[in-house]
């Protein structure tokens, strides 16, 4: 049985760990459209596994961590960005997202998907969560951030985020996978 020292240390370490997993995400090069003032990033992936692998609050935190130390200033965000600067730009309102999509996906994770009898079953709920919880959260803050402080109006800040659809539906699916096998293989890791 494990103590409650222990417990806290196996927190921090996996918050930790995920928080660095997203940030190292932040080296691989951002892909910038023109339509849109927001770049594609690898790191939306590392929020999505953080809440589906760590639960609600380990998962939030994580990514917490992530839009804090680059809000100080580090560069930790895809195409070595940071600073207060990111958070008042059109980029903003996604890293919000990011804390509350994580939060969102570890919630939905733990109350329901890892409740599902089957491994189909659980596929299937991880996917529908990682949508709702890594696009559907993550969109609900980024797109009227980005309307807000480009001028553009709403309808067509959203139009400009179906760019990112493609690839956050992979990142969704490749989560779920990722998740699911991790949880068949290793159940205290929610705990």
């Amino acid at each position: 049985m494990a103590t409650a020292t222990s417990s806290q240390t196996r927190n921090t370490v996996y918050v930790a760990i995920f928080a660095a997993m997203i940030a190292a995400m932040g080296l691989v090069p951002p892909i910038v459209i023109g339509i849109v003032p927001v770049p594609i990033t690898l790191q939306t992936l590392g929020v999505m596994l953080a809440g589906a692998l760590l639960g609600p609050v380990r998962g939030m935190l994580s990514s917490l961590i992530v839009v804090v130390l680059a809000l100080a200033g580090l560069p930790l965000l895809a195409g070595g960005r940071g600073g207060l600067a990111v958070l008042l730009g059109p980029t903003g309102g996604y890293l919000l997202g990011w804390i509350f999509g994580s939060l969102v996906i570890g919630a939905l994770f733990k109350f329901w998907v890892l409740r599902q009898k089957g491994q189909t079953g659980r596929i299937i709920t991880g996917l529908v969560s990682v949508i709702i919880g890594g696009i559907g959260v993550i969109y609900l803050f980024g797109i009227p951030w980005t309307a807000a402080v480009t001028g553009l109006d709403l309808g067509t800040s959203a139009i400009g985020a179906i760019a990112f659809l493609p690839g956050d539906l992979i990142k969704a699916v490749v989560t779920t996978l990722v998740a699911v096998t991790v949880h068949r293989s290793y159940r205290a890791l929610m705990s």
